[in-house]
């Protein structure tokens, strides 16, 4: 898709914040819209001219009428052509910032807004690149952004990942596939904190591995030489194996997932420490009541749950969930152990999450020291204008 020469005009209703968007906020809710019967007749993905209410021009937008956020800004230059060139410079520009944070190509490469290409995720896995198109658009330009990514990284094989809601939000499909070259036959090795980890990008969750962790797998493993470490809502060893690389004596991991599981004990063996780690399958609330039930007890638990609030309307009930989960998790910690509580939750901001975490903490009896409070990694960045971009929050207390 490229810029049309006459590109259809969208306009802002009175009293909508369009400093806002000069100053950088990339989206236009469907409220804020005029949303006549053309505008309404747009296709999912079409490029346009966005104007304020005096009809002076703003830049280009991709639309869907379909969707909340009606209109996502691509470039304050309205005369811009998204073309395969456009997208190899945005490709080119977060590459170079990768490149120097991280020696080996294993790495979010694309961070959607924060790397002005909305709603669109890229995590790379040395030759291969899982590309997640999460907007209309994007899905509408995919040939021109797979051609840009072939040419910018030189990788061979790039997939597409269809799952997650945010796809079915804009009135995509779920329907994975190959977008060049081939999908790899098994899972892929990926070094990170001194320890090896398995990803499956065909089958495993989001785009096969969860990079955003890195630097709280780095602190955790500082915490954990000579430690019993259990690592609850593990997904493929995680924190565990990142703690074994840092000298655990023992790491228990505990999932829901059997595959993720398998695929953390691979990741353990070709880590060499197989022989100091475990796993537990089963739901992760029973699995803390019965480690507590049993007399269990670790000098490190980290507790990395899924999105408890992934939307407003889910807030009350995510909050009451990670307390529970402090609550269940910390009468598990040695007397001056530690625990971590994570949560990458959008709609629970740090303040609620920490607040939460510190209820359960003290429901269960202990007191704590809060030591460090953790984001995700560099190659996540944030949109400063975006507050959404800054998602995840891992809360560090020694008890």
């Amino acid at each position: 898709m490229t810029h049309p020469s006459d590109p259809p005009r969208v306009r802002l209703k009175p009293k909508s914040d369009a400093r806002g968007l000069r100053h950088g906020f990339p989206w236009v809710y469907a409220s804020d819209l005029v949303t006549d019967r053309r505008t309404r007749a747009l296709l999912p993905g079409t490029l346009a001219v966005l104007e304020d209410e005096t009809r002076a021009p703003l830049g280009l937008v991709a639309v869907n009428p379909g969707s909340k956020i009606i209109c996502r800004m691509l470039d304050q230059d309205p005369a811009t052509t998204v073309d395969q060139a456009w997208f190899a410079q945005r490709i080119a520009r977060a590459q170079e910032l990768r490149a120097r944070l991280f020696p080996d190509p294993y790495y979010r490469l694309i961070h959607a807004e924060a790397d002005g290409l909305p709603g669109v995720v890229i995590d790379r896995f040395g030759d291969t690149c899982v590309v997640q198109p999460n907007a209309a658009w994007a899905e509408a330009c995919l040939p021109d952004l797979t051609a840009a990514l072939i040419a910018v990284t030189g990788v061979s094989h790039v997939l597409k990942n269809a799952g997650g809601r945010t796809r079915a939000l804009e009135g995509l499909d779920d329907v994975s596939g190959i977008l060049n070259g081939a999908a790899p036959t098994a899972p892929l090795a990926v070094p990170m904190n001194g320890a090896t980890y398995l990803a499956d990008l065909t089958g495993g969750q989001k785009t096969g591995l969860f990079y955003d962790q890195r630097p709280n797998h780095a602190f955790v493993a500082r915490l954990s030489e000579g430690a019993r470490v259990l690592d609850v809502f593990s997904h493929v060893g995680g924190f565990a194996l990142a703690a074994l690389a840092g000298g655990a004596a023992s790491a228990l991991a505990v999932d829901g997932s059997a595959p993720a599981l398998a695929l953390a004990e691979q990741g353990a063996q070709a880590s060499g420490a197989a022989d100091r780690f475990a796993t537990r399958q089963g739901d992760a609330f029973a699995v803390l009541g019965a480690l507590r039930e049993e007399g269990a007890v670790f000098d490190v638990v980290i507790c990395d749950p899924p999105a408890f609030a992934p939307a407003k309307p889910a807030l009350d009930a995510g909050l009451r969930a990670y307390e529970r989960v402090a609550r269940l998790a910390a009468p598990l910690v040695a007397p001056g152990g530690y625990l971590g509580l994570c949560s990458c939750s959008h709609a629970a901001d740090l303040a609620r999450f920490r607040a939460a975490c510190n209820r359960g903490i003290g429901r269960a009896g202990r007191s704590a020291q809060l030591l460090h409070t953790g984001f995700a990694g560099a190659d996540h960045p944030q949109l400063p204008q975006l507050a959404e971009s800054g998602y995840l929050k891992a809360l560090f207390y020694r008890l």
